[in-house]
């Protein structure tokens, strides 16, 4: 099989839990980009938030906020705001149960606090560096949303708007933290977007992720990774298993495929 594209989640599978990456990684990709194959990033950060890895990793291509955005060559193909009223009726519910949000434009992170523990750790987690507090002035912008610090009595209360489910964020030591993840804007749906954009076949593309934001995007290409960190609830969505992001996930998948010799 000669395999044409490839999709690569960040957190839990480039990015290991100290924000590092295996040579292994960086080796990984280098290899499929010299046989010709087209990588993105696919992830569910904002776009100005993953500018150094990509030039670290020589990638010029991503999907981003969760499949809201995307470029191809450093050219726009996606652009998908949320909603107004969707990110109107989160902040009434966080202000109702108590808990923050962040929610992403193309230039910056809008926390609605800085001063909870939750955030505290999410920002050390993630590693974020523009951020500001929300304002209403920049609604019209924002093309994805975290959900922080939702336990799970709020959680069980919560109204979520149809055509919208919150997909639980799989990183380090965040924990109840949630991103809203729209069923006609993800990740998966990008990767469509993207293929029928380059005019290339499901089967010959191949994605790996590790969070249930990956969900989709594993069930949409003919080769889907879970790396062996991934959420448990992943793998029933993956075609196949790879080894860790700290034990080569990548490398051994592409290994698998062939593409690497």
């Amino acid at each position: 099989m000669t395999y044409r594209i490839l999709f690569l989640d960040i957190d839990g599978t480039i990015l290991k839990a100290d924000h590092t990456y295996t040579d292994s990684t960086k080796e990984a990709i280098e290899q499929a980009k010299k046989k010709g194959i087209d990588v993105f990033l696919a992830t569910g950060r904002p776009r100005h938030e993953i500018r150094e890895l990509a030039k670290e990793l020589n990638i010029h291509s991503c999907i981003a906020s969760n499949g809201a955005y995307a470029e191809f060559n450093e050219q726009t193909i996606i652009e998908e705001p949320l909603d107004t009223e969707i990110i109107h009726s989160f902040l009434e519910a966080a202000k109702m149960h108590g808990f923050d949000m962040v929610l992403y434009a193309n230039d910056k992170n809008y926390f609605t606090s800085f001063d909870t523990p939750a955030v505290q750790t999410f920002l050390d987690t993630f590693q974020l560096t523009t951020n500001a507090l929300w304002h209403p002035d920049v609604k019209a912008n924002i093309l994805g949303v975290t959900l922080i610090g939702v336990d799970d009595d709020s959680l069980k209360h919560l109204s979520v708007p149809t055509g919208i489910h919150l997909s639980p964020v799989h990183v380090g030591d965040v924990q109840d933290a949630y991103d809203i993840i729209r069923q006609n804007v993800n990740k998966g749906q990008a990767v469509q977007k993207v293929l029928e954009t380059m005019n290339i076949s499901q089967t010959v593309a191949i994605a790996f992720g590790d969070g249930m934001n990956d969900k989709e995007m594993l069930q949409v290409v003919g080769e889907g990774f879970a790396m062996g960190n991934a959420h448990p609830d992943l793998f029933s969505y993956a075609k196949h298993r790879t080894n860790t992001v700290d034990d080569s996930g990548i490398y051994n998948g592409l290994k698998q495929l062939g593409v690497i010799d």
